[in-house]
């Protein structure tokens, strides 16, 4: 009976040094897998650096291109006040473009200011003024000077659209200015007359420059709707080449 308890005892011993040795095996393959779960991720991790520099190589080929391109100028004439469907504004509707424009590319900004400020802030005064200017085909002075243009590639030029046509302040500075040889791109804000034949008028004004697809942002938009209206701008600058 003796001999048969010890002979349990030792099976019994033998079993568990067993199942130990069974559970340390395991333990070691668990390790084995979770290294293997490991590495992939630092695969991951390591692959991620080149989309870095990818990205980066993207930046700098934009950049580049805009250096082939030239320099940017972007000039416009924009009025406060009240105005046609949108009310008393602080910040002008051609303002807002313009800003929103030398933003995408860069571009610096010179706002055609008048010499002599006459235009009344009533929008019903103010058509009236407009268009005796108009008929008169007078030529307002505007207030400074334009930057060296030669430093200049492209230059967008912008303006509310009154009564069809460029302000006369525009005239004034296409006529006093030599764009010859630039690259010129109109845009107007309006509340339905578009561009107006903005981008004819200003290849008749300046006929030795090449004059690109001009775009037309309502007036209203430009106060009320900007996350819209810079989605149009980036898309029609892209469009461009820019």
């Amino acid at each position: 009976m003796k001999f048969f308890r010890k002979t349990f005892a030792f099976i019994i011993s033998a079993m568990i040094m067993a199942s130990l040795v069974g559970c340390g095996a395991s333990n070691e393959a668990d390790e084995e897998e979770a290294a293997k779960v490991e590495k992939p991720k630092q695969q991951e991790v390591a692959q991620g650096t080149p989309q870095e520099s990818d990205s980066s190589t993207e930046n700098t080929a934009k950049s580049e291109d805009s250096e082939e391109k030239g320099k940017i100028l972007v000039i416009y004439f924009s009025r406060t006040g009240e105005q046609y469907t949108v009310g008393v504004i602080d910040k002008g509707n051609t303002a807002i473009v313009a800003e929103m424009i030398a933003e995408e590319t860069g571009a610096d900004l010179f706002e055609v200011l008048p010499a002599d400020d006459h235009y009344p802030l009533t929008y019903a005064e103010l058509t009236d003024v407009a268009k005796s200017e108009q008929n008169d085909n007078a030529r307002p002075e505007y207030a400074g000077e334009l930057p060296d243009l030669s430093s200049y590639d492209t230059i967008f030029v912008g303006a509310p659209v009154w009564w069809g046509d460029w302000p006369m302040i525009m005239y004034t500075v296409f006529e006093n200015n030599d764009f010859s040889g630039k690259t010129l791109v109109p845009f107007s804000t309006h509340e339905g007359s578009g561009l107006s034949g903005f981008d004819k008028k200003l290849s008749s004004s300046c006929p030795d420059s090449t004059v690109l697809d001009g775009l037309a942002i309502r007036g209203n938009d430009a106060q009320n709707k900007q996350d819209d209206v810079r989605e149009e701008v980036i898309s029609w600058i892209r469009n461009l080449g820019y």
